[in-house]
């Protein structure tokens, strides 16, 4: 049975008994879901429906979805099942059946549906916990006899094996699991579920939520329970089609055959052959859907996931000795495998491309400079017998050369050799200014948040926003809670916006006849909403009838940056291309901050081309319309979606004329024309690969001007020239002073060469770098140079050597915001001076080096450039 046909079969199975198919959702989780960075169980996307947040569209679902987990990775090839991507098949029952219902089902299927013989299939049942004060799970017991499986082949299992938590506290409860016994072939006569074994294969789990875990450990009933199932496509069709290894399915094989077909080598000749192949496989697939889900390769959260596990699959290329540039025809066979199933594929495809290629192309340098490091590392510990490498030279590799320190790892232990992972932690902890990989903010936001969470559950209510149409509304307080001078409430109708889609919540008034509060926040809880208010004058109580009142300048300010925010999507993506997709935006009264997927600094001319066009489209008064649709109906018309947010059946799009169509829960103006001036202040970068604009309209950005106007007066009396004649006044002055610092610094520094260095500066990731060879007097001089040098290239790092008197200067200037970047001064120029045969160091933003080897000075200056390349990668 085909991978495909599998899928159906289960889909159709639950549909024709009851059951709502489900789009598969985003591996980017909906941005309400912080817990995690990736979808990673195929219960994920309807966890409000689990606690109550929202009502499901149906009470009875079922889906395939796309998850994706990297506990196990660097077990991806070593074994038959690992895998990073795969597809969980799901049905799920929200407060319909319970146990016995999802056991029928699930012996159904397995029996006539799938055809396993029921002599061949195992139960495993929550067998009790002393900790948790249960006994067996009798029940699930008590359904698996009454069709039919005999005692013997229900085995008992403990917490660890068969009850299930969302988390340390929450939503909880017993499972069952499906074994299919694969014979003694594959194990002893005594063998049972559970034992360390390949006999039995576990290929479905049914998560019966039943309880509510306790901070204290007790365990409460749910008011309703439900039923999670999971079973994973890849490993049934292992089943199905008898094949030892999901690598061998036809999901898999012909990812399998272009590894073999470009390298010339066969899957199964040797060990380190068929895991070259098989992570070439699973990371292909993997890469590919993250990359059509919007992700993109950076140094940050799930970028960082991608690009691991896109740097993995291009080393696992190197093994197989794949010529460059294969990596984008990889991602290419996906898209023909899954572009059937999953039809984003297909429709980002060019996208795919484009990032899968400037991926392995700015690796390809890294991975060869980390490989010749490494190989020393190795060659050196070999040397003196030891068992690992030094977790400080491992820091450097990844500090210095942006060699993964995953990578360095993995490759230590093909030549058996370790490293201190605790040290490199704790190196890597020193060496950052803020937490990164996932870290979250936490605190009393954090635990208002969830507070308001709980006490919208436990309201029984939604509020009904009527935001939209106005920012005023007669309405009645239904529930207030008072905790630690917090207030939250919530009303019957109310016209405030909820935080989310990058839009800020509204702040305004409520009164009622004998007590006022300000709202300080408004939570959004699913499709429902929390004020968090401030006592201005008596108590605010529940029953009361209230005055809800927003406050109308700050709306109208967030309303003219929210839609100017989509303008300018629209602009961005027109002038730079459809990879262009919103990687994150801050919406609020003061500016807007818009982050895009972009490989590199914008030039002057392209940030001028898309301002103007905004700006033109603000002057031509374009209607702005708010439409309820269908999401079908929606993407037809070509709606775009944002990553990691979540939308039902019934979307609302927000339609600019002819420009944009989003799909969008925001306010927005009527007009454009509404915008008024529109002004870039800022485009800097957020993060590799992804670049960030921040920008004013409407009143702050008039005020703006009037200030630049007011300055560009006092300049005028200042240099006393007209206001048109500024810049040549400026450049008049500039050379002046210019003249007057190359003869205070002597005639040994030729005019030309600071200017002649600026225009030799070349772009990388973003960051102008100079790495050259100069001919100054002596150290002081040609520090003053770099400095001259990187002062003209504002955001830029500056390299600069020379060789006097038998030897050699080296100095690195770097300015404060590509350090944040990662380049540090110091590791810089350390790294050139061991070329030279010296050492040296400074400040992050400054170091100086000397050497004793002048033959080998241009040999450093390129070491200094790859060692920035590496660091900006």
């Amino acid at each position: 049975m085909k991978t495909e046909e599998i899928r159906e079969r289960y889909l159709s199975f639950f549909e024709e008994r009851g059951h709502r198919r489900m789009p598969s959702a985003s591996l980017v989780p909906a941005s309400y879901d912080p817990s995690v960075l990736l979808t990673t169980a195929g219960m994920q996307p309807f966890k409000p429906y689990f606690r109550g947040e929202e009502e499901p569209p149906a009470r009875r679902l079922t889906s395939a979805q796309k998850c994706f987990r990297t506990t196990d990775i660097e077990n991806v090839g070593m074994t038959a099942r690992h895998l990073t991507f795969f597809e969980m098949l799901g049905n799920f029952s929200v407060g319909d059946y319970f146990k016995e219902g999802a056991v029928e089902y699930a012996w159904e299927l397995s029996t006539t549906g799938f055809g396993f013989d029921p002599e061949r299939v195992w139960i495993t049942v929550f067998g009790g916990d002393e900790q948790l004060a249960l006994g067996p799970d009798e029940e699930a017991i008590a359904c698996w006899r009454a069709i039919g499986v005999p005692e013997e082949r229900i085995v008992r299992l403990g917490r660890g094996d068969n009850f299930w938590q969302s988390g340390p506290t929450g939503p909880c409860g017993p499972c069952s699991e499906l074994y299919l016994d694969r014979g003694l072939e594959f194990g002893g006569e005594d063998d049972r579920p559970g034992d360390d074994s390949e006999r039995h294969l576990e290929y479905w789990n049914l998560v019966f939520m039943q309880y509510d875990l306790h901070p204290d450990g007790a365990l409460t009933e749910l008011p309703r329970q439900n039923i999670d199932t999971g079973l994973g496509l890849e490993r049934m069709a292992a089943i199905l089609q008898d094949v030892p290894s999901v690598y061998e399915t036809d999901g898999f094989r012909p990812l399998v055959a272009f590894g073999e077909e470009r390298s010339g080598r066969r899957y199964g000749e040797d060990f380190q052959t068929t895991r070259a192949l098989r992570v070439l496989a699973d990371h292909g697939r993997a890469a590919t859907v993250l990359l059509a889900d919007g992700v993109v390769p950076s140094n940050e959260d799930r970028g960082y996931i991608l690009r691991r596990i896109l740097r993995r699959a291009i080393r696992q290329g190197r093994v197989l000795g794949l010529d460059e540039g294969f990596l984008p025809e990889l991602c290419t066979v996906v898209i023909e495998v899954m572009g059937g199933v999953y039809p984003e594929l297909e429709r980002e495809r060019d996208v795919i491309a484009r990032w899968s290629a400037a991926e392995e192309e700015s690796f390809g340098r890294t991975l060869a400079q980390g490989e010749r490091q490494l190989g020393v590392l190795v060659r050196d510990a070999k040397g003196v017998g030891s068992g690992e490498v030094a977790a400080a030279d491992a820091f450097r590799l990844h500090d210095t050369y942006g060699f993964p320190f995953e990578m360095t790892k993995e490759l230590l232990s093909e030549e058996g050799l370790g490293v201190d992972d605790e040290a490199f932690d704790a190196l890597m902890e020193d060496a950052r200014d803020t937490a990164r990989a996932g870290a979250r903010e936490t605190g009393a936001a954090g635990g208002l948040s969830e507070r308001a969470a709980e006490f919208a559950r436990a309201a029984g209510f939604q509020t009904n926003f009527v935001g939209y149409e106005s920012v005023e509304a007669d309405t009645l307080i239904r529930a207030v809670e008072t905790e630690n001078g917090a207030v939250l409430a919530k009303l019957e109708d109310s016209p405030f916006y909820p935080e989310g889609g990058g839009q800020i919540s509204d702040a305004g008034m409520v009164e009622t006849g004998s007590a006022s509060a300000r709202v300080s926040g408004v939570f959004r809880v699913g499709s429902d909403q929390v004020l968090a208010l401030e006592p201005v004058v008596g108590t605010i109580t529940a029953g009361e009838e209230a005055r809800a009142t927003v406050e109308r300048d700050t709306r109208l300010a967030t309303m003219r940056n929210h839609t100017a925010t989509h303008l300018l999507h629209a602009a961005l993506r027109e002038r730079l291309g459809d990879h262009v997709r919103q990687a994150g935006s801050y919406v609020g009264p003061d500016k807007l901050r818009f982050d895009f997927t972009h490989g590199e600094r914008l030039s002057d001319e392209e940030l001028a081309e898309v301002e103007a066009r905004v700006s033109e489209w603000v002057a031509a008064g374009l209607s702005v319309r708010a439409l309820e649709t269908t999401l079908s109906e929606a993407r037809a018309l070509g709606a775009m979606a944002l990553f990691g947010e979540k939308y039902g059946d019934w979307v609302r799009m927000v339609e600019v004329d002819a420009i944009s169509r989003e799909l969008c829960g925001g306010t927005h103006v009527a007009s454009t024309a509404e915008i008024g001036l529109f002004h870039v202040t800022t485009e800097t970068s957020s993060a590799s690969n992804v670049r960030r604009i921040e920008a004013i309209t409407g009143p702050r950005a008039t005020a703006l001007f009037q200030e630049r106007t007011a300055r560009l007066r006092e300049l005028s009396s200042l240099l006393r020239a007209p206001e048109n004649e500024l810049v040549g006044a400026a450049e008049r002055l500039t050379e002046r002073v210019r003249d007057l610092s190359k003869r205070a610094e002597g005639k040994s520094q030729d005019g030309d060469t600071a200017q002649k260095l600026v225009e030799s500066a070349a772009e990388v990731a973003g960051i102008l770098v100079l790495a050259e060879r100069v001919e100054v007097l002596d150290a002081q001089a040609l520090l003053a140079l770099s400095n001259r040098v990187r002062q003209s290239l504002g955001e830029s790092v500056v390299v600069l050597g020379c060789a006097v008197d038998g030897r050699v200067h080296l100095v690195a200037n770097v300015a404060p915001a590509v350090v944040e970047r990662g380049v540090k001064a110091g590791d810089v120029v350390r790294a050139a001076a061991e070329v030279v045969g010296g050492g040296g160091g400074g400040r992050d933003t400054m170091a100086q080096a000397g050497g004793r080897n002048p033959a080998k000075l241009d040999e450093a200056l390129a070491m200094a450039r790859a060692t920035i390349e590496s660091s900006l990668s």
